[in-house]
C-alpha cells in the first residue's frame, strides 16, 4: 500500500510506479474551489502533499484524456460531494475514472460536504434531483448506469461528514476532521 508523506509517495512494494501526484481533488468548482476545496488544497500543499486542483482548465468542454491520466498519476483521490456535485457530467465523468483506478490500488477518500451520505448513495434529495437534471441531457444510458454505481460505491466509503465549519486551517494546518489522512502521513516517519 502506498503511503503518502512530506517528501511524496513512497511503497512498501518494490515495483510500485512512482505517481507524479500525491493526491487529486474531485470536487464542483461552484459550491467549494473559493471555500472548502481551496483551504483544502492550501493546507494539504503546506504539508508537503503534492496536490492536483483543476484551476487551469477549460469549462464546458467534454474532460480530457489529459485529466484522466492526471487521476491515474495520482496516489489518492478526495472527493468533495456538495449538493451540486451530480449536476456535473464533468465530475461525474472523473468519478468514474477514479472508481476505475480504485480497482488498482488508487485510494479514494470521499468527504460530504453540507450533503448527506444517503443522499449520495441513494441518489436522493437536492443531490437526486441535480442528478436526475444532468442525467437528462446525457444520451448514453450506460454512462448514466456507472456514474450511479460510482455514486453508490463512494458514498459506501467511509470519509468525513463536513457540516457547519471548517475542520482544519490553511495556517495551523491542524487536520482535526482529515485524521486518518494525517496518520498515513505519519507512518513512514514513525517507522524508518
Amino acid at each position: 500500500m502506498a503511503l503518502v508523506t512530506s517528501e511524496g509517495v513512497s511503497s512498501s512494494s518494490s515495483t510500485h510506479r512512482s505517481k507524479k501526484f500525491d493526491v487529486f481533488l474531485s470536487f464542483r468548482g461552484e459550491d467549494t474551489r473559493l471555500g472548502f476545496t481551496g483551504h483544502l488544497y492550501n493546507a494539504l500543499r503546506q504539508q508537503g502533499i503534492h496536490t492536483f486542483i483543476d484551476n487551469n482548465l477549460q469549462r464546458g468542454g467534454k474532460i480530457s484524456d489529459e485529466l484522466f491520466k492526471t487521476i491515474e498519476d495520482s496516489t489518492i483521490s478526495i472527493i468533495i460531494f456538495s449538493e451540486n456535485y451530480a449536476s456535473s457530467a464533468w465530475c461525474l465523468d472523473e468519478l468514474d475514472k477514479i472508481v476505475e483506478c480504485k480497482k488498482n490500488d488508487h485510494l479514494v477518500v470521499p468527504v460530504f460536504y453540507k450533503v448527506d451520505p444517503s443522499e449520495v448513495r441513494n441518489q436522493k434529495g437536492k443531490f437526486g434531483k441535480e442528478l436526475a437534471k444532468c442525467e437528462k441531457k446525457c444520451k448514453d444510458d450506460k454512462k448514466k448506469q456507472r456514474w450511479k454505481k460510482a455514486l453508490c460505491e463512494v458514498a459506501n466509503i467511509s470519509g468525513w461528514h463536513y457540516q457547519d465549519k471548517y475542520v482544519f486551517s490553511d495556517y495551523s494546518c491542524s487536520f482535526t476532521c482529515f485524521r486518518g489522512f494525517v496518520m498515513l502521513r505519519n507512518v513512514k516517519s514513525q517507522h524508518p
